[in-house]
């Protein structure tokens, strides 16, 4: 045994596995988040603020929280909430750049299908409500395994960093 389970109120072994990501906490107290993070991340270099492409209205950029691997976000540059204070040229931009994220994604990594959405509202589920994004999750046939089921984690076979360089590799210049 070790000496955490020996030490007075460690409490007792259970079955759960824990990942220590610290940089998490950031994240849960909100640290940063006076600011937003969608009007902040395109003052970021690429790399840094992990954007695949720049439109006009909209950029497309990687979910630092991912549920799959791909997993992109389409943002306004226009700090708004709700789908209906986009622009008819925004919307054109948000939906031309979902069919292209969908096209990468099936072209970098043979994805099968794809979660599309955006929730409205921190009601809907949207974490950060003020700032409309929708998402581009792609999956493929058993990318769901027991991992999230029994052991509450996600396996994600590639760091953010060189999913970002292959997505933006492959998005063709505007």
């Amino acid at each position: 045994m070790s000496e955490l389970e020996h030490q007075p109120g460690a409490g007792m072994p259970d079955a759960w596995q824990r990942i220590w990501m610290p940089e998490r906490m950031a994240y849960i107290k909100g640290e940063g988040k006076a600011d937003c993070p969608f009007c902040d991340i395109p003052t970021m270099g690429d790399e840094a603020g992990l954007i695949v492409a720049r439109g006009e209205a909209v950029y497309v950029v990687l979910n630092l929280y991912p549920y799959n691997s791909g997993h992109l976000m389409v943002v306004p540059f226009r700090h708004v909430a709700d789908y209906t204070e986009l622009s008819r040229a925004e919307t054109g931009e948000l939906a031309e750049c979902t069919k292209q994220a969908m096209s990468v994604l099936r072209e970098v990594s043979n994805a099968q299908g794809f979660n599309i959405g955006m929730n409205q509202g921190s009601v809907a589920g949207a974490g950060i409500a003020p700032h409309l994004h929708q998402h581009v999750v792609p999956r493929w046939g058993g990318d769901t395994n027991f991992m999230p089921v029994v052991a509450r984690t996600k396996v994600l076979p590639q760091l953010l960093g060189e999913t970002r360089a292959l997505l933006a590799a492959a998005w063709p210049a505007p």
